[in-house]
This record gives structure tokens, sequence and C-alpha cells, in this order.
């Protein structure tokens, strides 16, 4: 570490340790979470578990289900793709490349390098083949390399479509094929120029005739000027032949997962909200997303939550601002979120959604670190979320992974999960 980073850190401890507002006992999962009131501070409150490595010991999931490491060595896997033939491509990469303009900003990037890796992002699709059908994964194999930070994923009939961090790119694709050395045809262009919130997410319409791309913010709320949130905060929806695109929704500081209800085909989100409010705000969140939509940022959250520290205050903006359907919990860094289909697992996983929880940074007790499961009722959230993969945070509070992509696999009865710190894509099945 850098000289100025250690000095930052001197200065920056004894506030830190002013600024460790203890979390409340508050519900902040559901339609209505408690949101209390906002605690600025100097420094926000951070802590992020350092990295362990799983020496042998599992995630954990409930009674009736059985996980399996199907992938390993990877390099920062980030989402994951079944394709109709059973393979599944996982992307790896890993982007950013803002400058950091606030000694806060120093800290914080700091602190969050203390959870990664280590590993460099591979910038490629790799490709995962069950040749036998016993779910372990025997090929694994290099689809696609040379890319950019890749992130979202879709297949559309033979057209396989990537986001990298500055652009969404096609690539034919024939059924069983391993290797794809033709270069990427670029559909349009995506913001990246900075890209403080680098991840594109990526799926494809109900009828596959339109790509919706979310594109994150390029600071937590506006503090780099808005001339460089032009295009970010928002949805864009892409006709994927031409390539022309709209803003399909804004006001969503980062949608990192893009899902399809498959009861009423409509496109959903989950998002990370903004920070420095206090260790309870902001929850992220799950929501529908309806076009033409605004959500807030960066004037607001959760409808007409003024947020003070963002000049000038746009008074019609926030009257404007809607409530997204479904709490989070606040800063669990929700970044995967995939639906169940065909009755899913059954019973009392049945219909819903999973959300991958990547896990916080800045909130003294930690939070996420896990996959919940949200029931669903007539294409809704109808209760609260449940653990359904834990373990991620070992007994002497270190993060042995982090999920991040979650895909559910129909035809197999799975759900995979891409663990970007210990470079794992974990398999779930009801166990035999």
């Amino acid at each position: 570490m850098n000289r100025v980073v250690l000095s930052a850190l001197s200065l920056a401890a004894p506030l830190a340790l002013a600024a460790c507002d203890k979390a409340q006992d508050l519900d902040q999962t559901g339609p209505r979470p408690a949101l209390p009131e906002q605690n600025q501070t100097l420094l926000p409150p951070m802590k992020i578990a350092s990295p362990a490595g799983w020496n042998g010991a599992m995630p954990n999931v409930p009674k009736g289900f059985a996980i399996s490491p199907i992938a390993t060595g990877l390099k920062v896997p980030r989402q994951t793709l079944v394709l109709p033939n059973g393979d599944i491509l996982v992307s790896e990469g890993l982007g950013g490349g803002a400058p950091k303009l606030r000694p806060k900003d120093v800290i914080a990037g700091y602190i969050k390098s203390l959870g990664k890796s280590g590993t460099k992002g591979g910038d490629r699709i790799t490709l995962l083949r069950d040749r036998d059908g016993d779910g372990k994964y025997e090929l694994q194999t290099v689809l696609i390399d040379k890319l950019n930070a890749p992130y979202g994923m879709a297949l559309v009939g033979s057209d396989l479509y990537i986001a990298d961090q500055d652009a969404l790119l096609r690539f034919s694709y024939r059924g069983g094929e391993t290797r794809i050395d033709a270069p990427g045809e670029v559909v349009t262009k995506l913001p990246a120029n900075p890209n403080h919130h680098w991840t594109k997410s990526l799926t494809a319409s109900a009828d596959g005739s339109r790509l919706y791309v979310g594109i994150g913010s390029n600071s937590n709320i506006g503090e780099r000027g808005m001339a460089v949130e032009e295009d970010r905060a928002v949805v864009w929806e892409i006709d994927r032949e031409s390539g022309a695109h709209r803003t399909y929704a804004s006001g969503i500081r980062n949608p990192t997962a893009l899902a399809i209800n498959p009861a009423t085909q409509a496109l959903w989100a989950v998002a990370n909200e903004r920070d420095e409010l206090g260790a309870d705000l902001v929850p992220d969140y799950l929501t529908s997303v309806k076009p033409g939509a605004f959500y807030g940022w960066p004037y607001s959250y959760y409808g007409g939550h003024v947020d003070p520290r963002v000049h000038p205050q746009k008074p019609d903006m926030v009257r404007k601002a809607i409530a997204p359907d479904y709490a989070l919990g606040s800063h669990v860094a929700a970044l995967g979120l995939t639906f169940l289909t065909g009755g899913g697992f059954g019973g009392n996983y049945a219909d819903g959604a999973f959300v991958g929880e990547h896990g916080s940074w800045n909130r003294r007790q930690l939070a996420g670190y896990k996959v919940v499961w949200i029931p669903f009722t007539n294409g809704r959230p109808s209760g609260k979320p449940r653990d359904f993969v834990t373990g991620f945070i070992g007994p002497e509070g270190k993060a042995r992974g982090r999920p991040v992509g979650v895909t559910y696999d129909p035809e197999r009865r799975a759900l995979l999960i891409a663990d970007d710190l210990s470079n794992t894509v974990w398999r779930v099945t009801p166990a035999r």
C-alpha cells in the first residue's frame, strides 16, 4: 500500500470509529422496508470479510438438497448461462477504471480490495459440459477469449450475445461447439468512460426480439458531476437486429442482474442502492422494471425520500420517482437473479426467485454473503426472503466465497451459483 493510502487510513481510523453507527434491529426486507433517519458521517462504517478459502468445507443448503462444485480454477466468474444442450457458459471478468476523486474513495477502494481473491479477470467465456449426465462437468474449456470484462449473456436462436463493459457483442453459435474464434459483431457501444459501475447485465425479452442491458451509475450520488451520468443508472432496451436503443427505465443506481419473470413475461432487476447515509440506508432491492419509470437516483430513494447531498435539488424528479417492489436489506450487494420455471424444485420452492448477495463492505455487521429465496404468487413477491445457500462466511468471520450470478436450469432441476472469490461454480440439486 502506498504512503498516501497509509496516511489516509491513519487519519481516518479514529473518524471511522466515530462513524461506526450500529446496525439497528430493523426489518429491511419486503415491500415496505423500515427506513431509519439518515446518518451522514465523514466516513461510512467499513468492514469486509477477508478471503479464507473453503479448505474442504462446503456451502450450506437446506435439508433435501445437495451442493457440489462443478468448476474450479476460474478467473473471477460472474454470471452463468445454460445452453439448450445443457452446456453451461461462465463469464469471467473484472472491469472498472473510474478515478478515485476523494480521500474516502481511496480508503473505500483499499477496504474493498481486502475482500478480493487477487485473481485477474479472465476476459473470457468458459464452457462447461457434462458428457454423461451424471452432474459432473468433465469438460471445462474456453469458448471465447480476448473480451473486455464480460458480464451478462443471452442466447436468442443461433445468436449469442455478450455484454462487455463497453459494448454489446453478437457471436454466431452452433449447438455443441466448444470454440468460437470469429470476432464478435458490435451490436451497440455501451457507456464506459469512465466506468465506476462497470458490470453490464443482460437478458432477452420473452419473444427474443429485444435485449435489455443494465448500466450502473458513475458515482455514488452524482459527486463526479451529472455530465458523466449521461445514459447511466438506466436500463436500455435494444433492438437486437439493428442495435437501436432507448432508455427503458432510469434512476436505477446499479441494475446488476436482469431476468424475465416467466409468470408475467415482465422484466425484473436487482439493484444496488447508494452509500454513506448510514449502515441501514439504503436497502438494495428487487423490482419489476416498468417502461418509462424513474426510480429516484440520485435525487431520492424509495420514492420520495430526498437525498440532501445531491445538488441542485430537483423536486420535480422526486415527485416522479416510484418505489421499487421489494427490499433486500441495506448493502447486501445483490448481483444475481433467476426465476424458477416448470414448477422449480417443487414444495416450498415451486414459484419464486433466487437472489445472489455478494456481501457488504460498508457496514460493521456483515450483510449478504449468501443466496436467498423469495417466494412469488401470481407473479409478485409473496413472503419474506429465506436463506437458501449460506456458509460463505466461515466461523472466524472470513469469507470462503462470495456469490454473484445465479441461474436455474429447469431441465436438470439445478441452481448454478458463480462464486467470484473462490473462483468456483456451485451446483445445487435435490438430494437423491
